[in-house]
Parts: C-alpha cells; sequence; structure tokens
C-alpha cells in the first residue's frame, strides 16, 4: 500500500506543477513519518525517500541513530528550547521558529557544534488560536533579528494552513505566505533567503504547489492513518 500511496503523491506533485508551469524538482516531498515504525520508514526509503519529516525531538532522534545516514531530516514540529540540543547536528532543516528565544538557542547550540543551521520562520497566516507562528506582520521585524545570528540561516517560511474539507479554501493563505516570501526578498537582507516555502500537506498539497511551495509535508497521503498509542 505504501508504495501505490507515494506513486500517487508523486503523481499529483507532477500535475499540480504541469498545472502551474513548473519543473518538478522544483518541490521536495517530505515525508511525515510521525507515530510509524521504522520498518514501515525503511520500506519508503527502499522506495527512493530520503527527506523525511517528524513532529517530537525524540522520535526524531531515536529514528536518526537506526536509519541509514544519507537521509535528510526535517523538524517540523513545534521545538522546545530545552530540547534543541538533542537535534541540532541531526536535522537538515528545521521548519518552526517562531520566537527569539528559540532563535537564540539554536545560535548557542549551533556555536558549540561550530555549524550553521537551516531554518525557516513558521507563520501564522491563518491566525488560529491553536497554532503556533507569528503574525504575518511581525515578520519582516522578526527576520531582521534573527540575520544577526552567525550560526543561523534563514531559508525561507512556512506555514500549516487550517484543515479543510475543500483544499481550495487554502489557496489564499498559499498566496499571503508566498506574497510575504516575496516582499521579504525583495528587501536583500543579509544572511536571509526566501528559497524555500514549506506549505501544504495531505489534504491541500496540489494547491500549495500550485501557489509556489517548493516543499510539501505529507505524511497520511503516504504512510495511512497514524497510530496515536504509539506515543
Amino acid at each position: 500500500m505504501l508504495k501505490e500511496n507515494l506513486a500517487f503523491v508523486e503523481n499529483q506533485i507532477q500535475e499540480a506543477c504541469r498545472r502551474s508551469g513548473r519543473a518538478r524538482d522544483e518541490v521536495t516531498l517530505i515525508a511525515v513519518s510521525k507515530t510509524k515504525p521504522v520498518s514501515d520508514l525503511m520500506e519508503a526509503y527502499g522506495l527512493g525517500v530520503r527527506v523525511f519529516g517528524e513532529n517530537k525531538v525524540q522520535e526524531l532522534a531515536d529514528k536518526y541513530e537506526a536509519m541509514p545516514k544519507d537521509i535528510r531530516w526535517h523538524m517540523i514540529g513545534h521545538l522546545q528550547r530545552n530540547k534543541v540540543k538533542y537535534i541540532i547536528d541531526k536535522v537538515d532543516l528545521i521548519h518552526s521558529v517562531d520566537s527569539i528565544r528559540l532563535a537564540e538557542t539554536i545560535e548557542k547550540e549551533a556555536a558549540k557544534h561550530n555549524i550553521t543551521v537551516n531554518i525557516l520562520i513558521e507563520v501564522n497566516v491563518a491566525g488560529e488560536e491553536s497554532k503556533f507562528g507569528l503574525a504575518p506582520e511581525d515578520v519582516p521585524e522578526f527576520v531582521l533579528e534573527v540575520a544577526k545570528f552567525r550560526h543561523i540561516r534563514v531559508m525561507g517560511l512556512m506555514t500549516i494552513a487550517p484543515f479543510v474539507e475543500d483544499s481550495e479554501e487554502n489557496r489564499c493563505i498559499f498566496q499571503l505566505l508566498r506574497k510575504l516570501s516575496v516582499d521579504i526578498e525583495a528587501k536583500n537582507v543579509d544572511n536571509i533567503t526566501m528559497r524555500i516555502l514549506s506549505m501544504g500537506m495531505t489534504n491541500d498539497y496540489t494547491v500549495a504547489v500550485e501557489e509556489g511551495a517548493t516543499m510539501v509535508r505529507v505524511g497520511t497521503g503516504i504512510f495511512g492513518a497514524r497510530d496515536y498509542a504509539n506515543l
């Protein structure tokens, strides 16, 4: 089933790229593997998947140790400051930076390892109280602050759109995030690029691709329903 699911998702991304006049290699598919056993991840790995996203620090760290080392791990969930040290040297990209205090902790831990950590700024475009992320109007000033850190590189923006039955309802969310990234890019701030737009999940990733997503985060669409009893 995983093979069929992955093929379906890949086809959907290709079609969305075709509709929007984009090249397929402009979009990175992140297989969101939270709650899934290593056996499932290894099956996906055998099918060519090399980019995995995890929501929990402990789960990412455990799977990092158990899996091949050519995997690129993405931390896509809310990141607590006291957990940063456990993944700082394991992740390719942190998607969920939404406070200066968290950025300061990442900077401190990255400096200890003498590495530069790639991050995205999480934006709560829809203004949902249940979601983390900065308000869009606060992002430009936040960018200027984070740009000062020597061991952090801002690569772009991320958002978690509302869960909706009709994915078209989130098109405006993705359009707003893209506009925000274009506006920030135009300011030419040192140490800041807007190369990455991480937006779109299982229920709306095709619309996100049409609106400029360079990364989509698909979990259920690849691995099936999650088993939270395993947490």
